[in-house]
C-alpha cells in the first residue's frame, strides 16, 4: 500500500512511499515508480522524521 506524508497537505505536490517494494513515486504521476534500496528507505525516513 502506498503511503502519503501527512505533511503533504492539499496542494497535490507530494511523494508517496511503499515500504514492501522499497520504492517512492510522485502522486501526480503514479505510474512512474523509483525503486530504492531498503537501507536508503530507512535513512530517508529517519531524515524526514528528524525535520521540524
Amino acid at each position: 500500500m502506498w503511503r502519503r506524508s501527512t505533511r503533504s497537505g492539499e496542494t497535490g505536490n507530494c511523494v508517496e512511499l511503499r515500504g514492501d517494494l522499497a520504492a517512492i513515486r510522485d502522486s501526480k504521476s503514479p505510474q512512474a515508480i523509483l525503486p530504492i534500496p531498503e537501507v536508503a528507505t530507512r535513512k530517508l525516513l529517519g531524515f524526514l522524521r528528524s525535520r521540524p
